[in-house]
């Protein structure tokens, strides 16, 4: 068998004319703008997305702030459930009269939100980290006002109490801060 040459492939004209390619790109739905404002330069990453979108721009601080927060809640916890008594005499400086029960109940209360805490220090998901942030911000907030309606029962304004309060209003506005942050949208590139 000879082995014929055949001719050198040749470009097609249209191939090279630009206005041929902007017309081709247009029909295919690649090179313009979306919804979004996204240019994307091929049908793939048109339909696959752009990885981009999908990565979470973390503020500056927001996992030390969930370990801190993490840790914080299991030692808070495992005081209260292991030292009830003393716990309570800390803050309020009086003694548990009635059973130790209730302050152990929010001390297993806060290992769960410890969990919870511990469940977002490890995640990459936006959406896992925002809950992790609304659930603390709650806490902080509920835990302000059972304070102060205990502190206004009791008719008495311990030191320790104060501090409490002025901690718990504290974390909720870093909470709250990083929550915002974390949920704006981030600036297009």
């Amino acid at each position: 068998m000879s082995s014929k040459s055949h001719p050198p492939l040749m470009k097609k004209h249209s191939q090279t004319d630009l206005i041929s390619r902007l017309k081709s790109r247009k029909i295919l739905g690649v090179g313009g703008e979306d919804d979004d404002g996204e240019v994307h330069r091929s049908k793939i990453s048109q339909m696959l997305g752009n990885e981009l979108k999908f990565a979470v721009r973390e503020p500056i601080g927001l996992r030390v702030w969930i370990l801190i927060s993490a840790v914080g809640f299991t030692l808070m916890a495992i005081t209260a459930l292991v030292f009830p008594n003393q716990l309570y005499e800390l803050v309020f400086e009086e003694e548990l009269s009635t059973t130790s029960i209730s302050v152990r109940l929010y001390g297993a209360a806060l290992l769960s939100l410890a969990l919870i805490m511990w469940n977002g220090l490890y995640t990459a998901e936006k959406v896992i980290i925002q809950w992790t942030l609304l659930s603390e911000a709650c806490y902080f907030a509920v835990q302000f006002l059972v304070t102060c309606v205990t502190l206004m029962e009791i008719g008495i304004l311990p030191n320790a109490a104060m501090l409490l309060l002025l901690s718990r209003v504290l974390f909720f506005v870093v909470t709250v801060a990083y929550y915002y942050h974390l949920g704006r949208k981030p600036k297009k590139i």
